[in-house]
């Protein structure tokens, strides 16, 4: 194959939208109101409508959602808040960054989700030894949502808050529920190679709990009260800026669409792959915008495996080579008291293929035919 394969390829992306973004870059560039302008205001409406939030609140990245909510909830050291340890370390980042202390949880062999009986164990681990459980932070990987309804039901039952980390996520749905509408909030991240992305760095935060969303948004300002000059309380600067708003009006009218063509492109994928590798399990009820799609590959050496794949011109990624837990930054704290076997076994099996809305059939198939063809080299 002479021409190297995108792995997420924004080109095509750009292309379809022709010059709907030139023409809204270029009316924030003539209005000059280029933080927290009309089109900022624009965007949370549009996104609260999306998925049936009462408040969408941008800001400045995914990671920076999560503060914001963690904040708003006053998280600080002593507390224990609950995630899993196969994640991206934003996650984590956002808990340790406040003095609080992350204690990693195991995943689903199945669906790469928080799994509810290494929870209920950390629970109860930390309920006997501390730090103070206060909450969950639930990450929906690679575009499908955790199995929410035992985790508010454990939620629930123990007195924790429940965050949704959908950086991953946005525009899936569990059991006719929208990402956006499920725990205390949800954090979104519109990083360019999200499902919806910008061009830069961008993110949100969804709730319908009104206490909440007035407290991030003066959090998301310098911790403002009546204006930027009455600081009623420690906050950060995290606006999106109005260039990032614009960009993301156009893309959020096109991405019903596209995550209608991710869902195509993962089931040819599934019918292509699931006789040879282990293909990715959606859980009854939900669906997934699948932004990644990730195989596990058992018994096959990842690395031999990517080699072949390059040669051929298809790229690969994996997410991710080694958990939270096993990273210097983290690896001291607090682990679900019978470990975390499934976090270790998938780091070391997972592999992504390319995946975005605009990857044709006949590049699907170049790319089905390498996966085939470096397996069967270590059959």
């Amino acid at each position: 194959m002479s021409d190297r394969i995108p792995f997420n390829d924004l080109g095509a992306q750009r292309r379809y939208l022709g010059k709907a973004v030139d023409e809204a870059i270029r009316s924030v560039l003539d209005h000059g109101i280029y933080v927290m302008g009309p089109e900022v205001a624009q965007l949370e409406q549009d996104l609260s409508t999306f998925c049936g939030a009462k408040h969408a609140i941008s800001c400045g990245s995914g990671t920076d959602a999560l503060a914001l909510v963690l904040m708003a909830k006053n998280v600080k050291a002593g507390d224990a808040v609950f995630c899993p340890s196969f994640t991206f370390a934003a996650t984590a980042e956002a808990i340790a960054g406040l003095g609080a202390t992350p204690v990693f949880v195991d995943i689903c062999e199945d669906t790469f989700n928080l799994d509810v009986r290494s929870l209920r164990s950390s629970i109860t681990m930390a309920k006997d030894k501390g730090p103070k459980p206060v909450g969950i932070v639930a990450v929906d990987l690679f575009g499908q949502p955790a199995d929410y309804y035992d985790i508010e039901a454990i939620a629930a039952r123990e007195g924790l808050w429940l965050v949704c980390d959908a950086a991953q996520a946005f525009g899936a749905s569990y059991k006719g529920r929208q990402v956006g509408t499920i725990g205390l909030a949800t954090t979104t991240s519109f990083f360019p190679t999200k499902p919806l992305g910008c061009y830069g760095d961008g993110g949100a935060v969804f709730t319908s709990n009104a206490e909440v969303a007035d407290t991030i948004l003066s959090l998301r300002i310098h911790g403002q009260g009546k204006d930027k000059y009455d600081n009623v309380r420690i906050g950060m600067n995290s606006r999106l800026d109005t260039v990032q708003a614009a960009v993301l009006i156009e893309k959020l009218k096109i991405f019903p669409g596209e995550i209608t063509a991710r869902n195509r492109i993962a089931n040819r994928y599934n019918k292509q792959l699931r006789d040879i590798a282990t293909v990715p399990n959606i859980l009854a009820g939900a669906t997934s915008v699948w932004a990644q799609y990730t195989l596990r590959l058992p018994r096959c050496d990842r690395g031999v495996f990517q080699s072949f794949l390059a040669a051929a011109g298809v790229p690969t990624a994996v997410y991710y080579p080694r958990p939270m837990h096993r990273q210097a930054a983290y690896w001291h704290f607090p682990t679900a008291p019978n470990g975390l076997p499934v976090s270790d076994r998938l780091a070391a099996e997972v592999v992504s293929l390319p995946m975005h809305p605009y990857l044709t059939e006949e590049v699907q198939d170049q790319i089905t035919a390498a996966v085939r063809g470096a397996l069967a080299t270590q059959a």
